[in-house]
């Protein structure tokens, strides 16, 4: 009997016919080895996916990574991948693929048209194919926004501003700005949108010299978004030719926090972290129900971000009143040490009141307000990122317990500290 599968043949040898007895004894035959029976694998019970996802940036290695762990804990995947690009063509590989699923990020209409038609279980990691007939999971672009937002609104800026690419060329980057504009209009503040015109420049130079321009005509202190982390460099290098001042001038968030790219300008960037992992992660997960005959109870699907990730290029306190600027960088320097409104009092010199009044003014917060919100930004910034428990993270965020923490937490979030790291954990 012959049993084949893709890894192992096995041979089993049949039965030796019975010898009469003679005078020499027959030879002694040795058995055929066999390999172990846990080798034998049936070709149902592993699954062959196929991985068309653009490696080159940071946000579909996550991607990658978050899927990679899934089939390390869960999955039972024979994983079909090459790098390639977002426009890369159809793989040769692929016309003659035999498999159960893909998991797709691509622009490349023939590979898009192939996939369309290959009927198999497919989830979708690219916006622009969101409105092909299969599940789409991105990055919500509306919190991203908002958090980039709230991050440069905490440290006193008022004016703000957007640096995206031509419109057309990304659906999910545009919808970004769109986000983010409309989330300062709603602050009453105007979005100075910075406009790359409908050629692409020629040269890094010619892009260079109109983003000096724009950022020299706009008005100072200014909280700038860019819609990613290459362009937030780009904005960085364009300060610097312009002789502004980073980020005591121009605060600078980008997007994706691709660390290689967020340290190479002089003053690193600060960027939102998308949890392309986390993403990843759950798409693989909602492929693995498909092969297995679910269906998916929605085609869009957006998670949350992680957070931000403070750097340089936006560690400032904007503010007039020099008192209170020197008394706000204290309380974010402190209040995870247990910090209390006497302790700055004391460091500030100041009576309670004339002190209230002038951080109120500045930040729209009472002393102990801004307290609780570095505590509460140190304690999200734990629980989506390590992997302390509840305890080690009140400790590390200055609550005098855990209980305190989450009543506090759940007051200001609506979210109970464990929930929160669910739903933005990697």
């Amino acid at each position: 009997m012959l049993l084949i599968n893709d890894n192992t043949t096995l041979v089993r040898a049949n039965p030796l016919p019975r010898l009469k007895q003679n005078r020499c004894p027959a030879p002694q035959l040795a058995a055929p080895q066999l390999a172990p029976r846990e080798l034998v694998q049936p070709r149902s019970s592993v699954r062959r996916v196929a991985l068309l996802v653009e490696s080159s940036g940071s946000y579909g290695r996550g991607l990658l990574q978050g899927i990679a762990r899934y089939n390390r804990e869960r999955g039972n995947w024979s994983t079909y991948f090459r790098p390639q690009g977002l426009n890369g063509p159809l793989p040769t590989w692929l016309r003659r693929w035999d498999g159960d699923g893909m998991l797709v990020r691509v622009d490349a209409p023939e590979t898009i048209e192939w996939a369309r038609k290959s009927k198999l279980p497919i989830v979708s990691l690219r916006s622009s194919l969101a409105k092909l007939p299969f599940p789409n999971l991105s990055v919500d672009n509306r919190q991203i926004a908002q958090l980039a937002l709230d991050h440069l609104h905490e440290r006193g800026l008022r004016n703000f501003a957007f640096c995206g690419r031509r419109e057309g060329l990304n659906p999910a980057l545009d919808d970004r700005r769109e986000q983010f504009c409309d989330l300062v209009e709603l602050r009453g503040s105007t979005c100075h949108c910075f406009d790359p015109g409908r050629a692409a420049a020629v040269d890094w130079d010619e892009e260079q010299d109109r983003l000096v321009r724009w950022i020299l005509s706009l008005p100072k202190p200014l909280g700038i978004m860019a819609c990613n982390d290459e362009r937030g460099h780009e904005v960085l290098e364009a300060c610097r030719r312009a002789n502004v001042c980073v980020p005591e001038d121009v605060a600078v968030i980008g997007v994706d926090n691709d660390q290689a790219i967020c340290d190479l300008a002089i003053q690193s960037l600060t960027s939102v972290d998308v949890n392309a992992e986390g993403i990843g992660y759950e798409a693989a997960a909602l492929l693995d129900r498909m092969m297995s005959g679910e269906k998916p109870s929605a085609r869009l699907i957006k998670l949350a971000p992680r957070g931000v990730v403070t750097r340089r290029s936006t560690d400032l306190v904007a503010s007039e009143d020099q008192e209170a600027g020197r008394a706000l960088r204290f309380i974010r320097e402190n209040a995870c040490r247990g910090l209390q409104v006497a302790g700055v009092l004391s460091y500030m010199a100041m009576s309670r009141a004339s002190l209230q009044q002038r951080v109120k003014h500045v930040s729209g917060r009472t002393i102990h307000q801004e307290i609780q919100r570095v505590r509460l930004a140190r304690v999200k910034d734990l629980l989506a990122m390590s992997d302390m428990t509840i305890k080690q993270v009140a400790r590390e965020s200055g609550f005098a317990s855990v209980q305190y923490m989450t009543r506090v937490f759940r007051m200001l979030t609506g979210e109970t500290p464990a929930r929160y790291r669910i739903l933005r954990s990697k």
